[in-house]
């Protein structure tokens, strides 16, 4: 701090936290999981120390979980054997099927079936059993009105480009944040995510409640929410036709390209995903 420094300690082991190279040695320390989630035929994600796997549970197979388990208790003896441990009361599970009943549920995992969860928090988004997002989009609103309202109370000491500033780090970017899961998503839940960009737009502008909201929209040059989503989906097509995404997002789009000369070919229109 300023010209003054702590002193120096030797390090022969483990890795600092807080310094710049630990996430990136801690994804080097684990790495061997990655070989042994892919003896077992098990997708997975990780993501400094979290640790996310994904199995297509069929319930008519006899033993439907033995992969599964056999794949975590490989897990458990690699953790023991490197000095880590498997947090079990920060796992997890969920399955992403509206229509399967709870004891069905609760019997095909067994001793597991204590963790099983209907909302779970994957980087800041919640994810529900059915995919419907509504839990995540009520708190996106709860947490951004909290903000807007933190926001008013100090408008009589900030200036308009702080405010705007202020306004943009910490609500707009919560309704941008993985905003791209929101398409197709039912209208009434885009309304609500809508509603507190109006209220931002009309803090920032001064517009009375009952005035007309899409013209103080135009003025500030914001999109709206419903066209902010279509926006960061064609940003990712750009970059992933480009090759300027990560390798998988790329793996996801592949380019159309007809057998026989046809004019569709120069349209740069892409294969429909097999179902």
């Amino acid at each position: 701090m300023g010209n003054h420094s702590s002193s120096s300690a030797p390090l022969c082991c483990g890795v600092p936290q807080g310094s710049v190279l630990s996430p990136t040695l801690f994804s080097l320390y684990v790495l061997p999981l990655g070989q042994i989630f892919r003896n077992h035929n098990i997708s997975f994600h990780c993501y400094a120390d979290d640790i996310q796997i994904y199995f297509p549970l069929d319930l008519d197979l006899q033993s439907p979980l033995l992969p599964l388990l056999n794949c975590l208790r490989d897990v458990r003896d690699w953790l023991l054997h490197n000095s880590l441990t498997l947090n079990e009361n920060k796992t997890e599970i969920i399955i992403f099927d509206s229509y399967m009943p709870l004891k069905q549920l609760s019997d095909t995992l067994g001793s597991y079936a204590s963790h099983l969860s209907f909302t779970v928090r994957n980087l800041g988004v919640v994810l529900d059993s059915s995919l419907k997002l509504d839990k995540q989009v009520a708190a996106v609103v709860k947490t951004s009105f909290y903000q807007l309202h933190q926001i008013s109370k100090a408008m009589p000491y900030l200036r308009h480009k702080d405010l705007e500033k202020l306004i943009h780090a910490l609500v707009t970017s919560r309704l941008d944040y993985c905003n791209s899961l929101y398409l197709g998503l039912q209208l009434s839940l885009i309304q609500c995510l809508q509603l507190v960009q109006n209220t931002a737009a009309r803090l920032l502008s001064g517009t009375r409640r009952h005035d007309h909201i899409t013209p103080t929209l135009a003025n500030l040059h914001w999109i709206p929410v419903k066209y902010r989503i279509v926006f960061k989906i064609l940003l990712y097509t750009f970059k992933i036709l480009n090759n300027l995404a990560p390798s998988y997002l790329i793996d996801l789009l592949d380019l159309y390209i007809p057998t026989r000369a046809l004019r569709s070919s120069n349209q740069g229109l892409l294969m429909q995903p097999m179902s």
